[in-house]
């Protein structure tokens, strides 16, 4: 009887040492690694802001071109609305918000792409100076937008694999304090993101 709580008790004695001894590592290096993604994530969200930043511009300028399709300046302003009004707490991204963020920001993509369609049919207003400038930025942080959201998903798979190895995993459990985040997955009909390459020779 004896012997045996002695070797449960030894038993014990080796599991809070294994905890103490490996327990503040995982912590300190989830806290390191979230850390790094967090913070790539406000970079994601600078880079759709200055998206965001250049639409009233783009569209005040079209505004001067009286024939210019109203309804289609309308929607853009309206997706640009939804997709600002749409906050995430970085230290606490979940995948439903990430979901929602990211079908947002689809939805300007989208009425983006249809707007600069239209462009291509008014030669006067692609030889505005102000106008060819904007949608030169425009193309611009369309790339960093890209560059940024991949960044981001290269800081979220380590940290992710930090909470899935062992015996990482088991130690999570127990403290319950990490979760997983979710990765930018490519826009569904990516294939009609902006082409912001105009012809402004013609």
């Amino acid at each position: 009887m004896k012997k045996g709580l002695i070797a449960v008790i030894a038993i014990i004695a080796l599991i809070a040492i294994v905890g103490f001894m490996v327990g503040p590592k995982f912590y300190n290096t989830a806290i390191d690694l979230q850390e790094n993604a967090t913070s790539q994530w406000a970079n994601v969200e600078s880079s759709y802001q200055r998206r965001a930043d250049l639409i009233p511009n783009i569209v005040n300028t079209a505004k001067g071109y009286a024939e210019f399709e109203q309804s289609t300046l309308i929607k853009v302003t309206e997706a640009r609305s939804k997709a600002t009004s749409i906050q995430i707490d970085p230290s606490n991204i979940t995948p439903a918000q990430l979901k929602q963020f990211q079908q947002a920001q689809q939805g300007l993509t989208s009425a983006l792409s249809r707007l600069l369609a239209v462009f291509e049919r008014y030669p006067d207003l692609k030889a505005n100076e102000n106008f060819k400038e904007l949608i030169n930025e425009l193309e611009r942080t369309e790339n960093r937008i890209n560059v940024e959201r991949n960044r981001f998903n290269d800081t979220v798979k380590p940290y992710n694999k930090h909470l899935k190895t062992f015996p990482n995993n088991v130690i999570n459990s127990f403290i319950g304090n990490f979760a997983e985040m979710d990765y930018f997955e490519a826009d569904a009909g990516s294939e009609d993101a902006p082409n912001v390459e105009f012809d402004f020779g013609s």
